[in-house]
């Protein structure tokens, strides 16, 4: 008896299936809160490691100056990463501000803007921005807008204390850190 074998499937070639795009992952809004110091060093790194993955990151710290910077001055962290500090030569920690800070204030809030417009910063931190808002010195509803218009690919995270309700409702994630109890 002499069997027959039938052609084997592997013998046939498939036909190539169209490839689909990935989809555009969306990015997040984050805020990172807490009542004392000490969470900017987790954001930092959340920074650092998207630049060194290749990810362009912007660090804006709103309320930190004295390092002869500010928007026309970013100090550059590696190819990838900038960061861009209040021009003054100090710190601000009240809403009461001096016209030379309102003008530095103004300027940086109107370089993040049109650096998140622009879409080029795939992650862009904006520290103690919930502070700067608590004091009245940026606009909530400016804020809550450039949030919500910003380019869909832009993970942005928000840190400092005393988050506004509108921030917090616009948040993908919060992270709220507290001091433990000790044992």
């Amino acid at each position: 008896m002499v069997s027959q074998l039938k052609p084997s499937l592997l013998s046939v070639v498939p036909q190539e299936k169209p490839r689909q795009p990935l989809p555009m992952v969306e990015g997040l809004v984050q805020i990172f809160t807490a009542s004392q110091r000490g969470f900017f060093t987790s954001v930092m790194s959340q920074a650092l490691r998207s630049a060194g993955q290749g990810n362009t990151a912007l660090v804006v710290q709103f309320l930190k100056g004295g390092c002869q910077q500010g928007p026309d001055q970013p100090i550059r962290l590696g190819q990838n990463l900038e960061w861009v500090r209040l021009g003054v030569p100090g710190c601000v920690d009240t809403p009461d501000i001096t016209d030379d800070e309102a003008i530095a204030l103004k300027q940086l809030w109107a370089f993040t803007v049109e650096a998140i417009h622009s879409g080029y910063h795939e992650l862009v931190v904006l520290d103690e921005l919930t502070l700067a808002v608590d004091f009245g010195l940026i606009p909530e509803a400016e804020v809550v807008q450039l949030l919500s218009d910003r380019p869909r690919h832009v993970d942005v995270i928000l840190t400092g204390p005393r988050v506004s309700e509108a921030l917090l409702a616009i948040a993908d994630q919060i992270t709220e850190l507290r001091r433990g109890s000790r044992y």
